[in-house]
């Protein structure tokens, strides 16, 4: 499921408020600088750092 441009571009990492990236073929937000993952659930990302996994 394919999360829309606008949303991507207010979407920040709760973390560090730094970029995050949506690779498509994943079902996740990645902020390379804190390496987390952030899941998106039927379409609805899920900000919140204790559901975050390490990468």
């Amino acid at each position: 499921m394919s999360l829309s441009d606008n949303l991507l571009a207010i979407l920040a990492c709760p973390r560090c408020k730094g970029e995050l990236r949506y690779p498509e073929d994943e079902a996740s937000l990645i902020c390379d600088a804190c390496r987390l993952s952030y899941p998106v659930r039927d379409g609805i990302p899920v900000m919140l750092v204790d559901e975050a996994k390490r990468l």
